[in-house]
């Protein structure tokens, strides 16, 4: 890696306010140095900039630095860019054009989308189609080697950019945002991406553009949305970073992983959408619930009159895997028993361990056939989440810390493992070390999963998965008969299952 790193300005909705953002740009620049690009994104042009803007487009003022904006996001400004495929606008002001690719002199890549998603394949002036992402992923897709782009300038968000991350509190990122913008950040890996358009200032942290221990090791990608210009709450609208070009590192260097780095926004999403669209054609079924009734006869299901129990939330049935016998463990099962059944919710149950390793044993369980963690879906996993939350509280205030674990090994329908052990006898450590140990007695390489990893994402076959709930450490390995047993009585000093 040699020279200097390019000093880069980014900039959130203009709207017109021209001499406000250059002013502030100045004082900038005479605080902290010269800058080298500055790129907008959102709306450039507002309602009310044809005075400010004559004086730019005639040459009587200029911007101070090189300046590259995107194109119309409504039909209103759409007259102030007349090429589609970029012009310079100004002095030191140019439109990147529809949808591109932009290369400066030092070689940093700049992925640029114009306007709002369009409703139809026939897109307006200031909105892009299907078409559109699709030709600006093959134009770089193509290239040999390719490994991602240094920036990616949209100005909506990319839909579902908050999973597995920090959230915003002012935007729903499941509702918001443009799932067209997080195909195309999926596939194109940018560094940084910038959008705006919702008119507050959002960090992600930044996520990983592989899964981890099934690919090579990849760069992080950074979303940062930014506020409008001179907005009324002070929210940052202006963002300086330094950036050498991805071409010109190391790749020990590129592929550097911060420590508060989490899964990938987007792989769930793109599984989702896949969903969505094998089932776009099918008719959709009558809503219809059923009660799980432990009072009555094994195994029945009664369905709801709507005059009993009225707290409960009618939801879509959904169709799930059955197994090939009887299983002990599905909740209508006639084999269910349910004497150890604690509570039961929308998705899961819990239930106590038949011959637990302690007197609190517990099992998380799927009200549905699932046969491991990897298989949920995501209203099932959150259910699950709710019931470890729960747990942990719980048995905190005996005095204990919860370890979980999964055995996906000659198992029919998933059982989470719930294992209370009391804090004063065993040390968060010494449960991390009680693992270890075990594993290398039975010869097995226990692999560490790093944090902010999504589990699902691992759906090798014969998987054991472990957590240690409080540290936040999760470990997965081939499962080898014996394992378990030896490491239950290794770490809680109790019988063999």
């Amino acid at each position: 890696m040699a020279g200097k790193p390019l000093r880069v300005l980014a900039c959130g909705d203009v709207e017109g306010k021209f001499d406000l953002l250059f002013n502030r740009v100045q004082v900038i620049q005479k605080k902290s140095g010269e800058f080298d690009l500055l790129l907008c994104v959102g709306n450039f042009f507002g309602s009310t900039s044809e005075t400010e803007w004559e004086a730019y487009r005639t040459y009587a003022k200029k911007a101070p630095i090189p300046t590259y904006i995107l194109g119309a996001n409504n039909l209103e400004t759409v007259h102030y860019f007349p090429n589609v495929n970029g012009c310079e606008l100004a002095e030191n002001i140019t439109y990147l054009g529809r949808r591109g690719i932009f290369s400066s002199a030092s070689g940093l890549q700049i992925a640029y989308l114009s306007g709002t998603e369009s409703q139809s394949e026939t897109a307006p002036a200031y909105s892009f189609s299907s078409k559109d992402v699709a030709e600006l992923k093959i134009s770089l897709l193509s290239i040999q080697n390719f490994k991602g782009v240094d920036i990616l300038l949209t100005s909506p968000w990319p839909r579902d950019v908050g999973n597995f991350g920090n959230k915003p509190e002012e935007v729903d990122t499941k509702r918001c945002g443009s799932v067209l913008i997080s195909n195309l950040a999926m596939s194109l890996k940018p560094r940084y991406h910038f959008a705006a358009l919702e008119k507050i200032y959002y960090e992600r942290l930044p996520y990983r553009n592989h899964v981890v221990l099934q690919e090579n090791t990849q760069h992080v990608s950074r979303f940062i949305a930014l506020a409008n210009v001179g907005n009324t709450c002070k929210k940052k609208y202006l963002y300086a970073f330094s950036i050498f070009p991805m071409s010109s590192m190391d790749l020990a260097e590129l592929v550097k992983q911060p420590q508060d780095v989490t899964e990938n926004p987007y792989r769930e999403s793109g599984k989702e959408a896949h969903k969505s669209k094998m089932l776009s054609g099918s008719e959709e079924q009558p809503a219809c619930q059923f009660f799980f009734d432990l009072s009555k006869q094994r195994g029945k299901k009664r369905q709801s009159d709507g005059k009993e129990g009225q707290h409960f939330q009618h939801k879509q049935p959904r169709k799930i895997s059955q197994p090939p016998g009887s299983c002990w463990f599905c909740l209508a099962s006639p084999e269910v028993e349910k004497h150890l059944v604690v509570s039961i919710g929308t998705h899961c149950y819990l239930a106590l361990a038949k011959g637990g390793l302690s007197n609190d044993h517990i099992l998380i369980l799927p009200i549905g056939h699932y046969q491991s963690v990897v298989e949920l879906s995501s209203e099932v996993m959150e259910e699950v989440d709710k019931y470890k939350c729960a747990l942990k509280k719980f048995f905190r205030s005996k005095g204990k810390r919860c370890v979980v674990f999964e055995r996906n090994y000659r198992s029919q329908h998933l059982q989470l493992q719930v294992i209370p052990v009391p804090l004063s006898c065993c040390a968060t450590e010494d449960i991390k070390d009680s693992f270890i140990l075990q594993a290398q007695e039975q010869h097995i390489e226990l692999l560490e999963i790093p944090e902010h990893t999504d589990i699902k994402l691992h759906n090798q076959e014969h998987l054991i998965f472990t957590s240690n709930w409080i540290l936040e450490r999760s470990f997965f390995t081939v499962l080898k008969k014996n394992f378990l047993c030896s490491l239950a009585g290794k770490c809680w000093r109790a019988k063999p299952f």
